[in-house]
């Protein structure tokens, strides 16, 4: 009888999760390997349930690469949080006679993929590591597959909005998917050219206040008008909403604030643009000003979208070296996480991505001080310290805003300053 490897998908979808098991699924079958695709990720393993599988075979897959979403669909159930479910996926991927396994997943899948590998004594494991949040620490700054897509369908969308805020002379507040990291709103911004983006890591403090970010886009809106416009389109990384003390969340009317199986604010639950556009509206209507302001959530019309040819290409090789790193595991180093360093497949273990202080999947932010960001940030129209200094500009934004220089100095002081 021949070894068996099964594929399950964690997490949100991203594009190129079929393209990953079109390739391992080939790769394996052309090895000698019996496939069986396993169905909602851990949700079913964890409670013991071994039917909702299907056998793979190269003709199920040969023309999945091109398709969006995921033909084992996906979830966020978390074995780790129990004993109990962790022991009886153990025992349900025992029971189906499973040799190898490749997860495709982000930080948290891969966590549950590590936890698994630790108690399992003889499972090897390959994690592919998807995320349109481009987060995990990935070697030679290559991408997580999904972003490159990802990036390419949400600058179009944006190209499109912002056509139609010049036309209109309106603004939108697009908020873009990002947990932990800005890599996706701060990608989609500089490439569509917004007029601006605001990411979390631009805040110091762990915690952010509402009316923090606010000032920001405010400011930046008052000086566009300063400028001769009144349109424009502002990026929020969907992230801030994470950064934002959830009790002055929970005081918003319509807010929920509930957290997933992985101890997550569940975010898809907080209008976060909605948010920001009803106090950026207040503000204006304070000083006598109507101003229109459309927004728009961005992600799941990214998350399931046909992979461009990079992530196709990169996904391929990703499946291809799951299934030979697997094929190649010792009795000593039986899994770890998959990428592309140089050019070339590399297995990262699992322990060397854990963060020391959470025991977590690291992190991987967007370094404020490096010359993307830079460069994205030179090209914004956001108030600058530079804006309050000068005595000209500083009498301009102060008209707009209806108030004294000095204020506004006092006022936006601390925004200029992000």
């Amino acid at each position: 009888m021949p070894e068996r490897l099964a594929i399950l998908v964690g997490g949100g979808p991203a594009p190129g999760i079929n393209s990953v098991i079109n390739a391992v699924t080939i790769e394996a079958i052309n090895n000698g390997l019996e496939v069986i695709g396993i169905y909602d990720g851990f949700e079913h393993l964890m409670k013991g349930k071994t039917d909702m599988i299907r056998p793979l075979g190269i003709h199920d897959v040969s023309r999945i690469h091109i398709e969006g979403g995921s033909i084992l669909r996906t979830s966020r159930a978390n074995p780790t949080k129990k004993p109990e479910d962790m022991k009886r996926v153990i025992n349900s991927l025992q029971e189906l006679k499973i040799n190898y396994l490749v997860t495709i997943g982000g930080d948290d899948t891969a966590f549950s993929a590590s936890s698994l590998l630790k108690m399992s004594k003889k499972l090897r494991i390959a994690h592919v590591p998807k995320t349109i949040d481009n987060d995990l620490p990935l070697p030679s700054g290559m991408p997580t597959f999904g972003f490159e897509t990802a990036r390419h369908v949400g600058s179009e969308l944006l190209y499109n909005l912002m056509q139609d805020a010049r036309a209109t002379n309106r603004w939108y507040f697009v908020v873009a998917m990002g947990r932990k990291a800005g890599h996706l709103a701060l990608g989609i911004g500089k490439s569509a050219s917004a007029t601006l983006t605001i990411i979390g890591e631009e805040f110091k403090k762990e915690r952010v206040g509402l009316a923090e970010v606010c000032d920001v886009i405010e400011g930046a809106m008052l000086k566009r008008r300063v400028l001769g416009r009144k349109d424009g389109l502002a990026v929020i990384a969907e992230g801030i909403g994470e950064r934002i003390d959830p009790n002055e969340l929970a005081l918003i009317p319509g807010v929920v604030v509930e957290k997933d199986p992985h101890g997550h604010l569940r975010l898809s639950e907080i209008p976060l643009a909605t948010i920001i556009k009803r106090e950026i509206q207040k503000r204006f209507v304070q000083r006598g000003e109507k101003v229109n302001i459309i927004d728009v959530t961005l992600g799941y019309e990214l998350r399931s979208a046909r992979p461009i040819p990079f992530d196709i290409d990169y996904t391929r090789t990703l499946g291809y070296g799951a299934v030979r790193s697997l094929l190649n595991a010792s009795e000593k180093k039986r899994g770890g996480m998959i990428c592309i360093d140089s050019g070339r497949i590399k297995v990262l273990s699992f322990e060397n991505l854990k963060d020391p202080e959470t025991g977590r999947t690291k992190v991987r932010l967007v370094d404020v001080n490096s010359e993307h960001y830079k460069v994205a940030r030179s090209y914004m129209i956001r108030l600058n310290e530079s804006d309050l200094q000068n005595k000209e500009m500083l009498a301009k934004l102060a008209k707009e805003a209806k108030i004294q220089p000095e204020e506004f100095k006092i006022r936006f002081s601390q925004a200029a300053k992000i």
